[in-house]
């Protein structure tokens, strides 16, 4: 399997982002990746910016066109991970302006794409399997109206006018209690967070729809 794995970086109060330190995680386990692991790994770790975003997924897909993407995003609020289902073809941050200082405000993606474009994982299947597996995890509509639900409808519309077979996903991981403050209360560790993605690797590669 040919996976593309992203994450994002640091972005307004998220200082450490659990994306990235579990794209980073990922790309070291040699037990996946090498010298004799089951997948090949493109990982990178996107810049939180409307254009520079769009135009490295877009990029990394024409060059790569992998089997998988996987894309992870935190959301600091919410306690289990979220397998997002719907991306809507709409930036609307207009009072939180990404890394470059840019905040759209109702604006579309692609000017001649759909309104929403839906993952092509198993998501039903993917939740079961992490919560048999210990991890709380749960399928969340859409992905909202930020960097995470951009490159999310970037992927899927280039992958749909390509007429790539690749199956895309977005996930978003919660804050975990190692970088919140001393005695929040949060499900899960980093680690927690690793194993949970690990595991939704190991159960695509396995599974072929």
């Amino acid at each position: 399997m040919r996976l593309l794995l992203t994450g994002f970086g640091p972005f307004g109060d998220i200082v450490c982002n659990p994306a990235q330190l579990v794209v980073e995680a990922l790309a070291a386990d040699v037990t996946l990746w090498e010298p004799d692991g089951p997948h090949r790994l493109i990982s990178v770790i996107l810049p939180v910016e409307f254009g520079a975003a769009d135009e490295h997924i877009r990029n990394l897909i024409e060059a790569h066109r992998p089997d998988v993407i996987l894309m992870l995003g935190v959301a600091a609020k919410r306690d289990s991970i979220g397998l997002e289902r719907i991306a809507l073809n709409l930036d609307d941050a207009p009072d939180r302006p990404d890394n470059a200082g840019c905040a759209p405000d109702g604006i579309p993606i692609a000017a001649e794409g759909p309104l929403a474009l839906a993952a092509t994982l198993p998501l039903p299947a993917l939740r079961a399997s992490l919560n048999a597996a210990g991890f709380p995890a749960v399928i969340s509509n859409h992905a909202g109206t930020y960097l995470c639900n951009h490159v999310f409808y970037t992927a899927l519309w280039t992958v749909e006018r390509l007429g790539l077979p690749t199956r895309c996903g977005f996930i978003h991981v919660p804050l975990p209690r190692d970088l919140q403050p001393a005695g929040a209360d949060a499900r899960v560790a980093l680690a927690d967070l690793v194993a949970a993605i690990r595991h939704c690797i190991g159960y695509l590669s396995e599974c072929p729809t």
